[in-house]
């Protein structure tokens, strides 16, 4: 399994819990909780595979609709739903976070490997990382994360600089992007927690 799939995996399971939590929170339907929980996870993905001219992946592989699915019927079963509070739960923020990192890393691969420049790198990665939350927040009449939150987008954007770096230097293997993950989350989960902002006019 290579790098890009293990991340997309990760990516996908972890965004799917957010949706379906965020839509939970806003009173959905059970057909809402879908379509959040699906566009979570995988609009990022339509958009990143979109940009590089490639049939997006959700239609050629069943395993990122499955994995959704798997993943909502175990939100269910676990009634995570029930959680009060959620997004101030440290499961969630590291979930986010998680999630938010790998489609970073999933963009940074896929504008790489189709031998985009720099600029294209970070903005593939910016897409892939927050594009489907963001859909998701505006269907729901919601300011979009990276609006809000503090350090978000940024720290998607650092993480496809990181993996343009990997890749000019020829360091780009499972070892070094898996210390950029690691690297990436805990800047996403301190961010969070001193509470990061850019400057502000």
């Amino acid at each position: 399994m290579t790098a890009l799939q293990i991340a997309d995996i990760i990516g996908i399971i972890c965004f799917t819990a957010s949706g379906f939590l965020i839509a939970v929170h806003y009173n959905l339907d059970i057909l809402g909780i879908v379509i959040s929980s699906f566009l979570t996870a995988l609009g990022g993905g339509m958009i990143r595979d979109t940009i590089a001219n490639k049939t997006p992946y959700i239609f050629i592989d069943t395993l990122p609709v499955i994995l959704v699915i798997a993943t909502v019927l175990v939100s269910l079963v676990f009634k995570l739903h029930k959680i009060a509070d959620f997004e101030g739960k440290i499961a969630f923020i590291i979930s986010d976070a998680i999630g938010l990192v790998s489609f970073a890393i999933t963009g940074s691969i896929i504008a790489i490997e189709n031998d985009f420049n720099f600029v294209g790198v970070l903005i593939l990665a910016f897409l892939t990382a927050v594009g489907g939350g963001t859909i998701r927040d505006i269907l729901i009449n919601r300011v979009p994360s990276i609006l809000v939150s503090e350090f978000y987008g940024t720290v998607a954007i650092i993480v496809g600089l990181g993996m343009y770096i990997l890749q000019l230097f020829e360091q780009r293997n499972i070892f070094n992007i898996t210390v950029l993950f690691i690297l990436g989350v805990l800047l996403r989960l301190l961010a969070y927690y001193k509470k990061w902002s850019l400057p502000k006019l």
